[in-house]
């Protein structure tokens, strides 16, 4: 964490200097906006958060609700997420408070004929797969995290809360063509109804958003008419897994789903109550708490289950369903027009809680979105970057919804008869198989984004084969170099909307001025071509826009800062003092960054990173002309 380059001041950190103008905060809600967010859910926070860096951008939430979530809905926090909150400066908290999923146990009929009895173990995550692990913490409490960065950041973003959306409209032309009508729905003004004009809006409002409606967008998909129950609660009972997730498959055919939560003592319980009536519309209605109690204990039979406090409850159906497309502009208008209004989360995908991915593919649909709209609306990208949104997370959305029918298919199923095996049926060891081959998917690594205007070819994989083009950046331990400390590359990367240049060194001494390296920098900071130069507006720090790092091969205590190109020291406003901290070599107590990614130790490489932390390119260090190239069509050039 960097703070005082601007001058020294007492207190917390975290708490940045307010933006002009929003020292007192950020007043009421003004008749236009840049962006206007539509709740407060997974998606709108990201993206709020996301947003609240740029003083330049005035950005707002709106919340039907008269506050912030009290008792989230969701719990499952996948190691992606985890690594997302890292660039807020939020996963030391979250990881903090909350429950780590370590194992899985699985459980079937007992052969005996009666009960039940474990039959797997597994490891949740594969080892490998992210330096964080599966949690599990309240969505009200990860939500807090982002209001509260939101609230410390320059612009003292918060949301106004007792507005719901009732209608949003696209206009031809202007410089806020999206109206967007608001009710208040508390106090002394209910019903009150008020209009905010917009350059861009985002809803991020539901299931049955309004803005989707408004648009005239369809969810598709099927409801698979079987009900669960959910539950949190402190109960009481011998079953001997009741602190690890364990998915449970009765002789009976209903099944249990157990994730323990945060603070040792609260569990979650998804509980199978059956097939419903399709013509029956009251059916789910009629389930009580004290139902879903006694179908869990007759699942769990012979183990015991008491009660003592419920948290939390609530029946839902199976359904899964995606819209047909993510923001205002049809089909046959793609190409002649950029989108003004987006829809994120549940908006745009349902599907059940068991997979634990709804929460946390909302959340990356509002990092996916966010840094874009900050691009377009600093001027330093074009309105067509906009179109990769709905292009992205479309497709990532029916992944979701392909998984998800599968995994709670698996979890309703009932047991194969040993005696029928025709009769279908699933047994233990086949749904512990299609958790295991899930494991990707859950971690929340299963995205991986196609060539397109900000992602590129694979053409120099070899270079950095452990970076993947359009698959996350995956960090690594690295030392520093200017106070040999010991720390995660990924994790210098910031929410901010930078674009990370991530140079991995060739074999050349460190102060060999002929290095490919040096070549880079030399490129980089003076060559009137250069991305840096052409992009970084006048008078901004000189890592405004592209945030350069670098890897050496040698260790930490073979060369200094002394021996570095001055590309690599930048000088930072208003005093000109001196970044240091742009400088890696290996950790060879954690394993050589260049052995565990697989880069190219003759030439290096670089690996051009996109501000949501997805590799967009890998390139040899020389390539400049293909660096420029690919900038080309993503940025644009300052107006002063």
């Amino acid at each position: 964490m960097q703070f005082y380059s601007d001058g020294y001041r007492p207190g917390d950190p975290d708490v940045r200097p307010a933006a002009p103008g929003r020292e007192n905060g950020q007043g009421p809600l003004p008749e236009e906006v840049d962006v206007l967010v539509v709740g407060t859910g997974p998606a709108g926070v990201v993206l709020a958060a996301q947003l609240a860096e740029f003083p330049g951008i005035t950005a707002r939430i709106v919340e039907r609700r008269e506050g912030p979530l009290a008792k989230g809905q969701a719990d499952g926090v996948a190691c992606r997420t985890v690594e997302m909150f890292e660039a807020f400066g939020l996963a030391d908290r979250l990881v903090r408070e909350a429950y780590w999923v370590n194992e899985t146990t699985f459980w079937g009929p007992a052969a005996a004929g009666t009960g039940i009895e474990r039959t797997g173990r597994v490891q949740d995550v594969a080892d490998g797969l992210s330096e964080y692990p599966h949690v599990i913490v309240n969505q009200a409490r990860m939500q807090d995290y982002l209001l509260e960065h939101m609230r410390n950041s320059p612009t003292r973003l918060e949301p106004d809360y007792g507005l719901e959306a009732t209608a949003v409209t696209v206009g031809n032309g202007g410089g806020y063509p999206v109206t967007v009508t608001l009710r208040r729905t508390g106090g002394p003004d209910t019903g009150e109804e008020v209009t905010v004009r917009a350059k861009y809006v985002v809803g991020c409002d539901g299931a049955r958003s309004a803005v989707r409606k408004s648009l005239g967008i369809q969810l598709r998909g099927d409801a698979r008419n079987h009900a669960w129950g959910v539950m949190d609660v402190l109960a009481v009972t011998d079953f001997p897994d009741i602190r690890l997730k364990s998915a449970i498959q009765s002789a009976s055919g209903g099944s249990i789903l157990i994730i323990p939560r945060e603070g040792g003592y609260l569990v979650r319980l998804y509980v199978d109550l059956g097939d419903l009536d399709p013509g029956d519309r009251d059916a789910r209605n009629r389930f009580t708490a004290e139902s879903i109690i006694e179908a869990g204990r007759r699942i769990l039979d012979p183990y015991t289950l008491e009660v003592q406090d419920i948290a939390w409850w609530s029946v839902y159906e199976v359904g899964q369903r995606v819209a047909d497309r993510f923001d205002d502009v049809r089909p046959e208008e793609r190409g002649s027009r950029s989108p003004r209004v987006f829809i994120a989360g549940d908006a745009c995908h349902t599907h059940s809680a068991k997979a634990g991915q709804g929460m946390n593919v909302s959340m990356q649909d509002g990092f996916n979105l966010g840094w874009k709209l900050g691009a377009v609306l600093q001027d330093r990208s074009p309105a067509s970057l906009l179109d990769t949104y709905s292009a992205e997370r479309q497709v990532i959305a029916q992944r979701l919804i392909d998984f998800d029918l599968l995994w709670s298919s698996a979890m309703a199923a009932k047991p194969r008869d040993p005696a029928n095996p025709d009769g279908g049926g699933m047994d233990p060891a086949e749904r512990q198989a299609i958790f295991t081959q899930g494991g990707r998917f859950t971690a929340g690594f299963a995205t991986e984004y196609p060539q397109n205007q900000i992602t590129g070819t694979a053409d120099y994989q070899d270079l950095a084969k452990g970076f993947p083009v359009g698959e996350r950046f995956h960090s690594a331990p690295v030392i520093r170099l200017a106070d040999a400390k010991p720390l995660e590359l990924g994790h210098q990367a910031q929410a901010d909307g930078r674009w990370r240049l991530y140079a991995f060194a060739d074999a050349a001494a460190p102060g060999d001025a002929d290095s490919r390296l040096a070549g880079l920098c030399r490129y980089l900071s003076g060559d009137p071509a250069s991305p840096v130069r052409l992009y970084t507006p006048a008078g901004a720090d000189p890592d405004g826009v592209f945030d350069m790092r670098a890897v050496y091969q040698q260790g930490h205590r073979s060369f200094s800062v002394a021996d570095l190109p001055a590309f690599l020291l930048p000088r930072k406003q208003p005093f000109g003092l001196i970044d240091y901290e742009k400088t890696f070599t290996p950790d060879p107590r954690a394993g050589d960054i260049f052995d565990e990614r697989g880069i190219d130790r003759s030439g290096g490489a670089l690996v051009v990173v996109r501000p949501d932390q997805y590799v967009a390119h890998v390139l040899p260090l020389d390539a400049h002309g293909e660096l420029a190239d690919f900038f080309a069509g993503i940025m644009l050039e300052p107006a002063n």
